[in-house]
């Protein structure tokens, strides 16, 4: 059984354990714990009340965080013609068709994000037993299937977050950097916790926010007023 290093045992008696803080409290008592030597991302972790074997219940969705998240994303483009020119001029690290498509059958997977323009789906969608499982199959909800695929690539690389629940029903999400202001973190929590809140499905019933928890890479999880 592996054990936790000293820092983090350190950093967890600090925790009430028994009580939910307020997120701008959370915050500060996260930054307060002694640092690793790299900027380590902050998460956001959310248990939502959904089924989520009931399809009318799943949470696909994305969000562009006021203050980005601070990470470098890597952006695929499947487009040809004008619209891969669009990709490239925009930022996009890999563009191409066929043969971009190719290379994903063959196991290539150096990428954080995928887009594609609706006239590429069909070829595209050839590619979902292999994307599916990564959580990064392009559909038109988490705007990365759209005809201004210039745009999209732009807002992915500026720090928009794909919102996707895994199979227990929990969304995980980074929403900066530790190194970020205090302010800037709240801000970034906040909104999307609201627009969690936006995307709640119909079909839910009985409590939808069962758990929020707030982390960073080498530390504990600090859990949240809902």
């Amino acid at each position: 059984m592996s054990r936790r290093s000293k820092r983090y045992r350190n950093a967890r008696q600090q925790i009430d354990r028994e009580r939910r803080y307020g997120v701008r409290e959370a915050v500060e008592l996260m930054k307060s714990f002694d640092s690793a030597k790299f900027d380590e991302t902050v998460e956001l972790a959310v248990q939502l009340g959904i089924d989520p074997k009931d399809s009318d219940q799943q949470v696909r969705s994305s969000i562009t965080l006021p203050h980005g998240t601070g990470q470098s994303v890597r952006v695929a483009v499947f487009a040809e013609g004008g619209e891969a020119e669009d990709a490239r001029d925009a930022g996009a690290d890999f563009v191409g068709g066929d043969d971009l498509i190719e290379r994903v059958e063959d196991g290539w997977m150096e990428f954080d994000v995928a887009l594609t323009i609706p006239s590429m789906m069909q070829k595209v969608g050839r590619l979902g037993r292999f994307l599916g499982p990564r959580g990064l199959m392009p559909t038109p909800k988490n705007g990365t299937v759209r005809e201004d695929i210039g745009n999209g690539v732009k807002e992915f690389k500026a720090g928009k977050v794909e919102l996707r629940n895994d199979d227990t029903g929990n969304i995980h999400a980074p929403i900066g950097k530790l190194s970020f202001d205090t302010s800037d973190l709240e801000d970034n929590v906040n909104e999307l916790i609201n627009h969690l809140r936006i995307e709640k499905p119909l079909g839910v019933s009985g409590r939808y926010f069962q758990n929020i928890v707030l982390s960073s890479t080498m530390g504990p999880g600090i859990k949240l007023k809902i």
